[in-house]
């Protein structure tokens, strides 16, 4: 199998988003030996946070399996989001790039309207763009920073699935990106882990809402993975530990989390609803 076990570098990016094609070493979005079997054949997949980390391994592995891709992201990412399509193209499938700022209702209507007016139809949706930025104190959270948050992590989410379900057929898929601490907390991310809490409500609840019609709602939860999200919000020290503390003692890969969503996106999870899929190192949760 191939090397999963790169300790991260200590490193630090200034701004938010971070970049993936600046971090060293360079996260795996898709292990060499990975085998697609058109399980997605002619399936279409839009991805928010596409661009890169573990947007960017699931555009990837998704392409493998022969669906073509429309693709969210922050126009910050731009040098990732081309880099991404093209790696999409070299699977021969297509890839829309579509950039702009999830938090303003507009752009979601104008991605949404781009989406139909190229591909007509949306089977997968993967729900995947959040951010967060680290408080040690519960004070220091700001108004401000709080709304983003929350406009970012769950209410594009909301926007997002309302404008696209219309465009959605009985066996089609929603797999939404949660996260390890929606289940056990986070001292330091209060309210990207309360949005997070929020992403998992809502998975179950729209699993419900949704199960009539045949369209399967699950999410994923990652643990620590080696995203441009964690040099872009923590500090040089943090970055060189991080992922130590789970039980395999290191950060785990976008290649390693990326086939939890094509499961999901596939028919071989034709009797998942409202699931959530633990990719976290070995940590105990209670789902």
């Amino acid at each position: 199998m191939e090397q999963m076990e790169m300790e991260p570098k200590a490193q630090r990016q200034y701004e938010q988003p971070g970049l993936e094609y600046k971090m060293d070493p360079q996260p795996i979005y898709i292990r060499d030996n990975y085998q697609g079997s058109d399980k997605l054949n002619d399936k279409i997949a839009v991805i928010t946070g596409g661009d890169s980390g573990i947007g960017r391994a699931v555009a990837i592995h998704f392409a493998r399996e022969g669906a073509d891709l429309a693709i969210l992201y922050h126009p910050r990412e731009d040098e990732d989001a081309l880099k991404t399509k093209s790696l999409v193209e070299a699977e021969g499938r297509r890839c829309l790039l579509i950039a702009g700022d999830l938090k303003e209702v507009d752009f979601i209507e104008k991605a949404a309207e781009k989406i139909i007016a190229t591909y007509e139809r949306v089977n997968i949706l993967v729900n995947n763009a959040a951010n967060h930025v680290e408080q040690k104190e519960f004070g220091g959270i700001s108004d401000q920073q709080m709304r983003e948050t929350f406009e970012l992590n769950i209410l594009a989410m909301f926007r997002l699935t309302k404008r696209l379900l219309p465009h959605m057929n009985a066996n089609d898929c929603i797999i939404n990106t949660t996260s390890v601490v929606s289940y056990r907390g986070s001292k330091a991310l209060i309210d990207y882990a309360s949005t997070k809490g929020a992403v998992t409500a809502f998975t179950r609840s729209l699993s419900q809402n949704l199960v009539e019609r045949n369209i399967r709602v699950n999410a994923v939860a990652p643990g620590p993975i080696w995203t441009p999200l964690i040099v872009a919000t923590k500090t040089l020290e943090e970055v060189g530990k991080f992922g130590t503390e789970t039980p395999m003692e290191r950060p785990g890969q976008p290649a390693e989390l990326a086939p939890a969503y094509v499961f999901l996106a596939s028919d071989d999870a034709s009797y998942f609803t409202g699931q959530v899929i633990h990719v976290n190192g070995g940590e105990l949760i209670n789902s």
